[in-house]
């Protein structure tokens, strides 16, 4: 599918949370990812910023976008990565006015999420108390580095600290006695984004509790709980024997052969998760003798003699390039395959056919013709996602926004005049 199919398609069925309006208090990156989830599946999501400043990931670079011309602007490219589909409004909290604005739009809305430190918002009358007392069906979502409770509560959290705390950083990265072991963060801010991915599950959770109950609900996510969760089998295996796993690169700790190896010019990735897979990985290569090897017959074998395994591998493994190790294998069910750069994985021709690149219309008159990025990986056949707008310029929707909750022209300008919202 072109990637110039994607947005804006005006026949397009409206959204599975179509007429569900969040307030989105967020920043960076949890509580952002989350709300454009909920802005993707149809929910007008209204983003809340500072006056002049923005949300911190609009100066997060280089690198920047580009303007028609080429030249870097001064809006940076990682607020682009989870903010389209929204509209940007300019409030100042800490302006009583501004703080009155803001109670009024949450008595209107049916999701309000927010990531200011643990009772950071009580001060301004927009802590959960304060909010579901002026509106009872409201879900508010809280999303903190360590919860609401507990000796870590008042802490900052941020997804470099979550990932050495939970212990992830200790099984990512080559072990100490390998040519640069050591602990290593994953690339992404895995953490952040798992957060963000749970709470907008635990939003959809609640709006539907609120269809029997009539009641919105508080929820705390914590990014440290997320990370604990998402440790997943790692997590599972430690709690059934006590022993702590290690660093081990590439490697699977529960399967073999589950690792990159190197080819004639380059790398490669065999990927064995069952006894079949292996078996035709042998005959492939001429060696299916290996297959009723005792040290190799079963999975659990193979882990237990990886190194002997291994040390049969890996001389077979540089005898092809990449490619065709990967023409070798692929109609035999194996899985294999390249390691891409980010580059060489926008032109595979699978990513190019499922559209994951999309190109979205910037209309902010700010020299920006376009916005570049990843399409959602949600497919839904009857409310598919759509891509309505581009992430939004700073205070870019402010008075469209506010004309719909119910604010007339004379308001909008008395409230700009006090600075209580941006120009």
């Amino acid at each position: 599918m072109n990637t110039a199919d994607f947005p804006c398609a005006a026949t397009t069925p409206a959204g599975a949370l179509a007429g569900i309006k969040v307030l989105d208090l967020s920043r960076v990156l949890a509580g952002p990812w989350c709300t454009q989830m909920l802005a993707d599946l149809g929910a007008d999501v209204v983003k809340v910023e500072r006056p002049g400043v923005g949300d911190d990931t609009r100066h997060w670079g280089p690198p920047f976008l580009q303007d028609v011309d080429g030249n870097d602007t001064d809006q940076a490219s990682y607020f682009t990565a989870c903010n389209r589909n929204k509209r940007s409004i300019t409030i100042d909290m800490a302006h009583p006015e501004g703080q009155a604005l803001l109670r009024r739009m949450a008595q209107q809305a049916d999701v309000l999420v927010e990531n200011f430190k643990v009772g950071g918002l009580q001060q301004y009358g927009l802590d959960v108390d304060s909010l579901q007392a002026l509106n009872p069906r409201l879900i508010y979502c809280s999303i903190t580095g360590f919860g609401q409770d507990g000796p870590y509560a008042e802490r900052a959290g941020y997804d470099l600290m979550v990932q050495a705390l939970c212990g992830l950083m200790s099984i990512t990265g080559h072990a100490d006695a390998q040519p640069g072991g050591g602990p290593l963060r994953v690339g992404v801010a895995v953490i952040d984004i798992f957060t963000g991915l749970y709470a907008s599950n635990a939003i959809l959770a609640a709006l539907q509790a609120r269809h029997t109950t009539g009641l919105g609900q508080h929820i705390d996510m914590a990014l440290l709980d997320v990370g604990m969760a998402t440790l997943a089998n790692q997590a599972a295996g430690f709690l059934a024997t006590g022993q702590a796993p290690g660093r081990g690169g590439n490697i699977h700790p529960s399967l073999a052969p589950y690792q990159d190896f190197r080819s004639s010019d380059g790398n490669v990735l065999l990927a064995i998760g069952n006894d079949g897979q292996f078996a035709r990985f042998c005959a492939a290569i001429g060696q299916p003798q290996w297959a009723q090897d005792a040290r190799f017959a079963s999975n659990t074998a193979r882990v237990r003699h990886r190194a002997a395994l291994l040390e049969l591998l890996v001389p077979v493994m540089q005898t092809r390039t990449t490619a065709e190790w990967v023409a070798l294998l692929e109609d035999k069910a194996v899985p294999c395959g390249p390691i891409n750069t980010i580059a060489q994985a926008f032109d595979d021709p699978q990513v190019q056919a499922r559209g994951l690149r999309i190109n979205l219309p910037r209309y902010a008159g700010d020299g920006i013709a376009q916005v570049a990025g990843v399409a959602n990986p949600m497919r839904l056949s009857a409310t598919p996602v759509r891509y309505r707008s581009a992430p939004p310029a700073l205070g870019q929707h402010t008075d469209e926004v506010l004309q719909e909750w119910g604010l007339d022209a004379a308001q909008r300008a008395q409230l700009r005049a006090t600075g209580a919202i941006g120009a």
